[in-house]
């Protein structure tokens, strides 16, 4: 019989909880009732979802950052007279519950820069954090670090291809990566849909086409970003950070069957792989239980099933947005904001149909050309380099569509 360390029930906070992240976090969740309570539900304003999310979970709180849409969802909640959620609004409540003494484990889960103050506030306040919002390291990493440090709280990286990288790590009681012997790590790319084309092919691809991912069930923006490799370079940059290596040391390759997730390099020659299903459950799993184990309602891997492994180089000329991002982690500083707030304006851009798939690289090198880059100092200055980058590449969208 396996006894389980954990001698209280764990309090969890699902920040993003209407995406494919929060879906697949509560669903892991609601296999551990003996484990885990679900404190505070979040989204920005999926009322259909979050009502039902309601229903089936009875969290304490539930929070929706659309002040309109949280007026329509307190109306559900009190129609129904066997729910005893307290239905909150406003993006400065994301950070409160976040932050919550009663909260112990926190899912980062907010897509984009809307997620990165929450993340920020649960690293202040010591909490387990579970990190699946990119922005918070990319555009902020050393200040999410400095928190993560000052505040005592662990972090855990969600990310699949991250994960991987720490499984393959010893790491100490608060599950900070120890690097002795480490020589290099290696990021896997499935290639996304447009592996192997050519640029003329990517010139007149539609978004219905740059969303079908061939491995992930994934949202629209970030399976833009995996379309165009973009995805990529924001994991690189979180790479960097999460494991305190220089991007001179971190490969990126492309696995097209994305079983194996990522790699370890070790300075004796061996190489640490952790392999899988393509199913988000796994390292949602690990970061909630760790350093035990859990039941995530994963199908165990068939290696013969698999039947090969393939990895191939990234073709940089033909995905130039790998390329952008990796100078500007070398660059430091405000580079990588700049880059992750036009990428957003410019994937938003694409997917309304008012610039092709090519023009991303585009808009985000001219932003990168046109602001001046400093070294963030706080959140707020981090705020406003992202304000003026997306301005910026908004305007520029716009003179470029003339």
């Amino acid at each position: 019989m396996t006894v389980s360390s954990a001698s209280t029930i764990q309090r969890v906070a699902v920040l993003g909880s209407s995406g494919s992240v929060g879906v697949n976090t509560l669903d892991v969740l609601s296999r551990h009732p003996d484990r885990y309570e679900i404190f505070a539900l979040a989204a920005r304003g999926s009322v259909d979802i979050v009502f039902e999310q309601c229903r089936q979970y009875r969290p304490r709180y539930v929070l929706l950052t659309d002040d309109v849409a949280a007026a329509r969802l307190a109306k559900r909640v009190a129609s129904d007279t066997a729910l005893d959620t307290e239905v909150l609004a406003g993006t400065s409540t994301l950070e409160e519950i976040a932050a919550h003494p009663d909260v112990d484990i926190v899912m980062a889960a907010i897509v984009g820069s809307a997620g990165m103050a929450s993340a920020m506030a649960a690293a202040r306040a010591g909490k387990r954090l579970l990190l699946a919002n990119k922005e918070a390291l990319v555009t902020a990493g050393s200040l999410l670090m400095r928190a993560v440090e000052e505040g005592g709280a662990t972090l855990l990286p969600v990310d699949s291809e991250h994960n991987a990288i720490f499984q393959c790590l010893p790491a100490d009681s608060r599950a900070r990566p120890q690097l002795a012997g480490v020589s290099g790590l290696i990021l896997t790319a499935s290639g996304g849909p447009f592996r192997g084309k050519s640029r003329e092919f990517l010139a007149q691809v539609t978004p219905a086409q740059a969303c079908a991912h061939p491995n992930w069930d994934m949202g629209r923006k970030i399976s833009v970003d995996s379309a165009s490799l973009m995805n990529k370079g924001l994991e690189l940059a979180e790479a960097c950070w999460l494991f305190g290596l220089p991007e001179s040391q971190v490969e990126v390759v492309v696995h097209p069957q994305s079983i194996v997730h990522s790699l370890v390099r070790y300075a004796d020659g061996s190489v640490l792989a952790q392999l899988g299903e393509p199913d988000m459950r796994t390292p949602i799993a690990c970061s909630l239980a760790w350093p035990e184990r859990i039941d995530g309602g994963v199908k165990a891997l068939d290696l013969l099933a698999a039947a090969r492994l393939d990895f191939e180089p990234p073709d940089m000329a033909l995905f130039p947005c790998l390329r952008i991002a990796r100078e500007c982690i070398a660059n430091g500083g405000s580079a990588m904001a700049v880059c992750n707030a036009a990428n957003e304006i410019a994937v938003a851009a694409f997917l309304e149909g008012q610039i092709s798939f090519v023009d991303i690289a585009a808009v985000i090198e001219a932003s990168l050309a046109g602001l001046p880059l400093i070294e963030p100092r706080s959140l707020a200055e981090v705020e406003e380099v992202d304000r003026q980058a997306r301005a910026f590449a908004d305007q520029y969208v716009k003179s470029y569509r003339l």
